[in-house]
C-alpha cells in the first residue's frame, strides 16, 4: 500500500520488564474525579463522570531514571499539573461491567495532564469545547507501564507530585471518586475500548501553574516515578 506521505510512527510506551513496548491507541481523561480538587475547580458531590480526549501523539514518555522535556507551550500564561494514575487498556470491549474490568486492564502508569488552565476557562465562560486547553501538543507525559500483576495494591496507593522538590498534589488512589472499574463500565458504554486505550483516571487537590525552568517528580506507589521538566 502506498501513502500520499510517510505515515508517523506508531506512538508507544515502554513496559517494565519488558522488550516491547504499549502501542497507544487513544487517550481517554476523566475530569474531576477527585472530591477535593472538583471543590478547588468550584464543584461538589458525586456527579455523573465525564470525559475528554488528548491525541495519542500529545504523549511524551519520561524514562525511568531520565527527566523528560516539555516546552512551554504556547497561548497561555498559566499552565497547570495535574498527576493522574493511568489505566492501560490490553483488551477492548464495549458495556464493560464493573466486576469484568480488571480483566481488560493491561498495567499501569504514572502520568501528567499538562493544562492551559486560562484557556480551559475561557472556554468553559464561552460555553464553547476547552480541547485548547487540554489537548495540546505534549500535553500527556506517562511514565513506563507496569504489567497489573506487579503493580501491587493500586486501588490503595498514594499519588503524588512535586515541583522543585516541593510537594504540590499528595492524595491516594482510594479517594477516587468514581473508581477504576466503574470508570471502565462508564467509559466503555460512551465508547468501544480498544487494546492500547490509555485512561488518564483523574487528579486529586493541588494543581497549580508551573513555568519555564521548573521539575515536576511524580509516582503513584508500585508504579515507576516520573520526572518532567518544563523548558
Amino acid at each position: 500500500m502506498s501513502y500520499t506521505f510517510a505515515p508517523p510512527a506508531v506512538v508507544s510506551v515502554p513496559v517494565v520488564g519488558r522488550a516491547e513496548r504499549f502501542p497507544v491507541h487513544r487517550i481517554y481523561c476523566v475530569g474531576r474525579n477527585y472530591e477535593e480538587h472538583a471543590k478547588e475547580m468550584g464543584f461538589t458531590g458525586r456527579e455523573p463522570p465525564f470525559f475528554f480526549l488528548k491525541p495519542a501523539d500529545a504523549i511524551v514518555v519520561a524514562e525511568a531514571g531520565q527527566t523528560a522535556t516539555i516546552p512551554y507551550p504556547s497561548l497561555t500564561g498559566n499552565l497547570h499539573h495535574e498527576i493522574e494514575l493511568v489505566v492501560a487498556i490490553g483488551r477492548g470491549g464495549r458495556n464493560i461491567k464493573a466486576v469484568d474490568a480488571a480483566s481488560h486492564i493491561y498495567g499501569y502508569a504514572v502520568g501528567l495532564d499538562m493544562t492551559r488552565r486560562d484557556l480551559q476557562n475561557d472556554m468553559k465562560k464561552q460555553g464553547r469545547p476547552w480541547c485548547i486547553g487540554k489537548a495540546f501538543d505534549q500535553s500527556a507525559p506517562i511514565g513506563p507501564i507496569t504489567p497489573a500483576a506487579e503493580a501491587g495494591d493500586i486501588a490503595n496507593a498514594a499519588i503524588w507530585v512535586q515541583v522543585n522538590g516541593t510537594d504540590r498534589q499528595r492524595s491516594n488512589v482510594s479517594k477516587l471518586i468514581w473508581n477504576i472499574a466503574e470508570t471502565i463500565e462508564h467509559l466503555s458504554a460512551a465508547w468501544e475500548l480498544q487494546p492500547g486505550d490509555l485512561i488518564y483516571t483523574g487528579t486529586p487537590e493541588g494543581v497549580a501553574a508551573v513555568v519555564s525552568g521548573d521539575t515536576m517528580s511524580g509516582g503513584v506507589d508500585g508504579l515507576t516515578s516520573i520526572a518532567v521538566h518544563v523548558g
